[in-house]
C-alpha cells in the first residue's frame, strides 16, 4: 500500500498580517503543479484571521465547502440570506452549486479565530445552493472518529453532496483505531491538527498528513495521547 507523508513545513504559506494561512493544495497565490487535488479534495487550507478582519463578500460556484473552527467565533454572511456565528466546535457546509456569495469574519475584535476550510469536488454541477451547520462537541469524538459530513448523514453528520466522508476523532490517551474506506474506490487523507499518527511504519505530527490514494482494506491508525485528527475519505 502506497502512503505518501506530507510534511506540515512542505505546505503553502502566505501572510497577509490580517490572514496568516498554510494552503495544502494550489490556492491563491500558491501553485504547486504537483498539488493541484487530491481526487475530489480540492483545498484544505488552515487558516487564522486577526480580530476583526475576514474575507469580504465574494462568489464560489460548484463546490462543497467545509468549514471547521477550531478557536473563537467565525461570523458567516451569505446570499441565501443566513447570517451565523460558528463557534469552535460547530462545522458549516455550504454546496455553492450554482453560484453563491458569502463572506466570513473574525466575530471578535479581540482575539484570533483559527478555522479549516475544506473543499470537495461535488458529484453534479449547477446544483441549488444550500446551507447548514451543526455543532459537534468535543465530548463526541473522544476515542473515536465521529463523521462530521457525509453523503447520507450517517452518525448526524451533515449532508454532501459527493460519496465523501469527514470524520474527525481526539485521543485523550494512546489507541489504535481500524478504518475503511466509505465507499468503494475511495482515498484517504489523514491530517493531524494536534498529536501524531502511525499507518505502517509511516509517522505523521502536528499538521502533517498521511495521503493514501489506494487503500486495500482496513488501514489501522495508531494515535499517541493527545492527537486530534481529520479524515477525508474522497472519490478518486
Amino acid at each position: 500500500m502506497t502512503i505518501e507523508h506530507i510534511p506540515s513545513e512542505s505546505r503553502g504559506k502566505v501572510d497577509f498580517g490580517w490572514l496568516r494561512s498554510r494552503h495544502s493544495f494550489s490556492f491563491g497565490q500558491y501553485m504547486d503543479p504537483a498539488r493541484m487535488q487530491f481526487g475530489a479534495l480540492r483545498v484544505l487550507n488552515d487558516d487564522v484571521v486577526a480580530p476583526g478582519a475576514g474575507f469580504a463578500r465574494h462568489s464560489h460556484a460548484n463546490m462543497e465547502i467545509i468549514s471547521i473552527p477550531t478557536q473563537g467565533v467565525l461570523r458567516h454572511g451569505d446570499s441565501m440570506g443566513n447570517s451565523q456565528q460558528l463557534p469552535a466546535g460547530d462545522v458549516q457546509v455550504m454546496t455553492a452549486g450554482s453560484g453563491i456569495e458569502h463572506e466570513e469574519y473574525n466575530a471578535s475584535d479581540e482575539d484570533e479565530v483559527a478555522f479549516f476550510q475544506i473543499w470537495i469536488r461535488p458529484r453534479a454541477l449547477h446544483l441549488t445552493p444550500r446551507y447548514d451547520q451543526k455543532s459537534f462537541p468535543a465530548s463526541d469524538m473522544d476515542g473515536r472518529l465521529r463523521t462530521i459530513a457525509s453523503p447520507d448523514g450517517r452518525d448526524g453528520s451533515l449532508v454532501i453532496d459527493q460519496d465523501a466522508l469527514i470524520a474527525r476523532g481526539r485521543f485523550g490517551t494512546a489507541a489504535r483505531v481500524a478504518y475503511e474506506p466509505a465507499y468503494e474506490g475511495n482515498r484517504l487523507y489523514f491530517f493531524v491538527i494536534e498529536g501524531s499518527i502511525r499507518v505502517e511504519d509511516h509517522d505523521a505530527a502536528r499538521r502533517d498528513a498521511l495521503a493514501i490514494p489506494a487503500p486495500q482494506g482496513v488501514v489501522s491508525l495508531d494515535m499517541a495521547a493527545g492527537t486530534d485528527v481529520l479524515v477525508l475519505d474522497v472519490p478518486q
